[in-house]
């Protein structure tokens, strides 16, 4: 019985330890410099995308996963000052801190986004609710959803929450991105 009681015990511990290391990796890139724009819409192989994201960006841009509520991104969130909020799959500018706030629901939240052609939005029926899934128009990312009427005191009476890992934070005062220029197709000639 004692046994069994430790045993069960060094499981819950391995767990905790666990859970809490997998929160450390799902932070937030910040980069010094924001990234080039794409010049049209990055299409990847499964492989490709697997190889350029974590894990977790993986899951939550690729197969539209959430990540917890809470997280070390949202702590992060909570603590950056001004700048701007890229795409992570793709570097697509998506958000500003100008319009960031705290909703207090556990995710990053905007009252807007700061380009609206470059968030894409689309009814998700998933789990039993109808909501306004949001996409990043350049790579189809999974990036949140946006919710209307909830009643917060912003200039719009929305939020788009998204989840903190499918997002790149470059602060203000950075150089702004360049367009990237479309690679030419070559015949192998």
């Amino acid at each position: 019985m004692k046994k069994s009681l430790f045993a069960l015990m060094l499981l819950a511990l391995g767990l905790l330890v666990a859970k809490t290391f997998a929160e450390e990796k799902q932070v937030m890139q910040t980069k010094d410099q924001a990234p080039p724009q794409p010049a049209a819409k990055v299409e990847k192989t499964e492989a490709e995308w697997k190889a350029s994201l974590t894990p977790e960006q993986y899951r939550v841009l690729r197969t539209a996963g959430t990540e917890p509520a809470n997280s070390a991104t949202y702590k992060q969130f909570k603590e950056q000052k001004g700048g701007t909020y890229y795409c992570a799959g793709c570097g697509t500018e998506l958000f500003s801190s100008d319009h960031k706030f705290d909703s207090h629901c556990g995710w990053p939240s905007f009252f807007d986004a700061s380009n609206n052609k470059n968030v894409t939005l689309k009814q998700d029926v998933s789990l039993g609710m109808v909501r306004t899934e949001v996409l990043c128009a350049n790579c189809n990312g999974h990036l949140g959803h946006l919710f209307q009427g909830e009643g917060f005191n912003t200039p719009k009476d929305q939020r788009y929450c998204i989840n903190g890992v499918t997002l790149v934070f470059v602060p203000a005062g950075e150089k702004k991105p360049e367009t990237k220029p479309e690679e030419k197709k070559t015949d192998g000639k």
